[in-house]
């Protein structure tokens, strides 16, 4: 968890305790709080959108060993068959035809064990972008999209506590 934290805490402009509380609140107050909404509008949308032939070409070269990882070593039961469906999910993102709460049900499935231990490799996959600009920008946005995906992997596992 730690790792996560810090993973957080190094992408996007947080401090470690403002991740650790963030990842302590319902997902309802999140996706309304002012850091969220500092994250994504911090997001150089622009960049974004001008870069995402390269971050295309970074998923469908990096995310068929990752998806690998996911099934072989985390147990993660269902993943993509292939990298286009992420990629044009993070496409959709960029280009605001995809909603966070989307993401978020999609993802539901997913352990929290093995989501927390996934983020930093996903992150990671833009590690070989050359441009540091663009480079950090995805890695960013990933960061951001994924934080939403843990607080509710958190808020699921405490409902299913007290239940």
């Amino acid at each position: 968890m730690q790792s996560l934290i810090s993973t957080f805490s190094h992408h996007l402009n947080l401090s470690q305790s403002q991740v650790e509380t963030i990842l302590s609140k319902p997902l309802d107050e999140v996706l309304k709080s002012s850091e969220l909404n500092q994250e994504l509008g911090s997001l150089d949308s622009n960049l974004l959108k001008e870069t995402l032939p390269t971050a295309g070409a970074v998923l469908a070269q990096e995310l068929p060993p990752f998806y690998n990882w996911l099934k072989n070593q985390l147990g993660v039961k269902r993943v993509p068959d292939g990298p286009e469906h992420t990629t044009a999910w993070v496409i959709g993102f960029v280009n605001n035809r995809e909603s966070l709460t989307s993401l978020v049900d999609l993802h539901r499935p997913v352990p929290r064990a093995a989501l927390e231990a996934s983020i930093p490799r996903l992150i990671a996959l833009f590690d070989g972008v050359e441009n540091a600009q663009v480079r950090q920008e995805w890695q960013k946005a990933i960061a951001t999209l994924c934080l939403v995906l843990v607080v509710d992997a958190h808020e699921q596992e405490k409902l299913a506590v007290t239940a």
